[in-house]
């Protein structure tokens, strides 16, 4: 169970719907043939993203409430052949270790209720992949690594955390000195970039938000600030875009609505507009959604588009959790969250 990820990967052009209604089955179909594209060129160049590619159609297919329509049984098959002895896991089965990619598998384990199978002798138990992702922060700056050659950004701190809170092993790492790092990374506009000094961005500004969300400690954000910036991020067509003066795109439907949702000012978007703008980059015909009306469809942009929907109370979506990106069910039972 290797699903093809990627942008511009899978799908037709889009045909767009008449009504702007959210076509269920034909999304739940085209996720479902994903892995079957086996023949195709693009299937092979998007390797390096397949253990994504699982989290990308498993979640989408969650809250479009057939939790069933992958096998479980492959799934963790798969999951597992990418697990790597340092405890780790890679993008596919032979590929080194990295946060993003095991970040993704544990969240794929949660979602699907298999946690505990890391627990099996063979696999080192939780802590010993709760370790890997402890042992790539840098105990003097409180940054994390992506992997052992050291590339830091806000998305492996998120990673890390979101990670470590689904295991229930936050204990590992410098909680404190990682926020720090955070404060350092906020611009004068309320906004965080992926290091001190970089621009503001919506990606990286849910990362941080994520964190800060995880770790407890939204109380060093200027909230009213930051959410005027993200509620600027919205267009005339309805779509957001990830910072100024570039065009909309649905993953941003994810980025910065799920930000502002962490600020519970939802209500600074117009979410009629937003709802169209998404549904006019659904495939009517063919299921996936594209990065804006017209394109190429792919699981990354049908996964965070139905997120944002989600978000928005669209009727008939599961209900998503703006911080893990993942069923609000799965991670309130999270033990983190618990105390």
């Amino acid at each position: 169970m290797s699903l093809v990820a990627g942008p511009g990967v899978g799908g037709s052009h889009s045909v767009l719907p008449t009504d702007l209604s959210l076509v269920v089955e034909k999304h739940v179909k085209y996720i479902q043939l994903l892995d079957t594209r086996k023949d195709e060129l693009d299937y092979w160049l998007t390797e390096h993203l397949r253990l994504n590619g699982v989290y990308w159609g498993l979640t989408a297919l969650h809250l479009l409430g057939h939790p069933d329509a992958l096998p479980r049984d492959k799934t963790l098959q798969f999951v597992f052949a990418c697990q790597n002895p340092d405890g780790g896991f890679g993008a596919a089965p032979g590929h080194d270790s990295h946060m993003l990619y095991t970040v993704s598998a544990v969240q794929i384990l949660a979602t699907i209720n298999a946690l505990d199978d890391l627990d099996m002798p063979e696999r080192g138990g939780k802590e010993r992949t709760a370790k890997y992702i402890a042992n790539l922060q840098n105990a003097d700056t409180g940054t994390f690594a992506g992997d052992e050659w050291g590339e830091t950004d806000t998305r492996f701190l998120y990673g890390a955390f979101n990670a470590l809170s689904i295991l229930d092993m936050m204990h590992l790492v410098d909680v404190d000195k990682a926020v720090s790092h955070i404060q350092a990374c906020a611009n004068f506009d309320g906004g965080f970039g992926r290091s001190p000094g970089a621009e503001s961005h919506s990606g990286q500004i849910f990362t941080c938000l994520g964190a800060l969300t995880i770790a407890r400690r939204l109380d060093i954000v200027d909230h009213d600030r930051l959410a005027a910036w993200l509620s600027e991020r919205q267009l005339p067509n309805g779509g957001l875009n990830g910072r100024p003066e570039k065009l909309e795109d649905v993953c941003y439907s994810w980025w910065v609505l799920s930000s502002i949702a962490m600020l519970r000012k939802l209500h600074w978007i117009d979410a009629t507009e937003l709802i169209k703008f998404i549904l006019r980059c659904q495939d009517a015909d063919q299921g996936g959604f594209a990065d804006r009306p017209g394109d190429m469809v792919d699981v990354f942009h049908t996964v965070f588009g139905l997120a944002g929907l989600s978000l928005l109370g669209y009727p008939g979506l599961v209900e998503v959790d703006p911080v893990y990106c993942m069923p609000r069910a799965v991670t309130k039972a999270l033990p983190y969250w618990q105390t």
